[in-house]
């Protein structure tokens, strides 16, 4: 279980937000600027440039990440979360699986070397084992970044619209088999979006966020249709 409060300020955007996901897969919808990214960020322990008054606590499985108030801060590399984003920051000087292999060194040689097999065939990425970053697609990159976040085996998993390089198709193949991957290894996983269509693809709770505020959280059918309409309904009026 994810919970968290956060109250920051980003020069005029004030997010506050106060949550508990307990869904093994949530969707924090919403429109551009409505925080989506920023949540994401203190999450994974990634912005620590605060405004003297903001405010942030995580809490994932009782274990304190973040507590401002208290001091408490546990660093990145430490949390046991991964980060996706839609640019994946890959190192430009090492192979696919090299990159994928990144964060094994606590393996060894021969468990690494099955761990990044396992990893790039989830993501469909075997072929593309021996390349380095500056020859892959966009959606190649993409998936190469998921593989390589998956590989630690993460507690939570944080996805800042991590398949907008990849066709309808293809987004839809990876989520199903990410999904079958994550709760056989009971990683918790929240992903950020704009598109309605991936909440409903993925069957998961949904949290609406609209400028820094929780709007509204429940199963996709219910927050998303409410919000559907309540778009139409605005739209009908700036007509009339």
């Amino acid at each position: 279980m994810l919970e968290f409060a956060l109250d920051a300020r980003r020069g005029s955007f004030h997010l506050q937000v106060e949550c508990r996901f307990a869904s093994p897969w949530t969707v924090i919808f919403g429109p551009s600027g409505a925080g989506k990214s920023t949540t994401l960020r203190l999450l994974a322990g990634l912005d620590r440039t605060r405004h003297a008054a903001d405010s942030v606590r995580v809490v994932l499985d009782d274990s304190m990440l973040t507590d401002t108030a208290r001091r408490v801060w546990i660093a990145p590399g430490r949390r046991q979360t991964a980060l996706v984003t839609q640019q994946p920051a890959l190192f430009p000087h090492l192979s696919v699986a090299a990159n994928v292999a990144y964060g094994l060194a606590k393996l060894d040689r021969a468990e690494r070397a099955r761990r990044v097999e396992e990893m790039l065939s989830l993501a469909d990425a075997v072929d593309l084992a021996g390349r380095r970053p500056h020859d892959l697609s966009g959606g190649q990159a993409q998936r190469v970044a998921l593989a390589r976040a998956l590989a630690p085996r993460p507690r939570l998993l944080l996805l800042d619209e991590p398949f907008s390089a990849l066709d309808g198709t293809a987004s839809d193949a990876l989520i199903t088999r990410l999904q079958l991957w994550l709760r056989r290894h009971s990683v918790q996983t929240v992903m950020v979006t704009h598109e309605a269509a991936d909440a409903f693809a993925i069957g998961a709770e949904v949290a609406l966020l609209r400028e820094g505020r929780i709007a509204g959280q429940g199963p996709a059918s219910d927050v998303l249709i409410s919000e559907r309409a309540r778009l139409l309904g605005r739209l009908q009026n700036s007509a009339e």
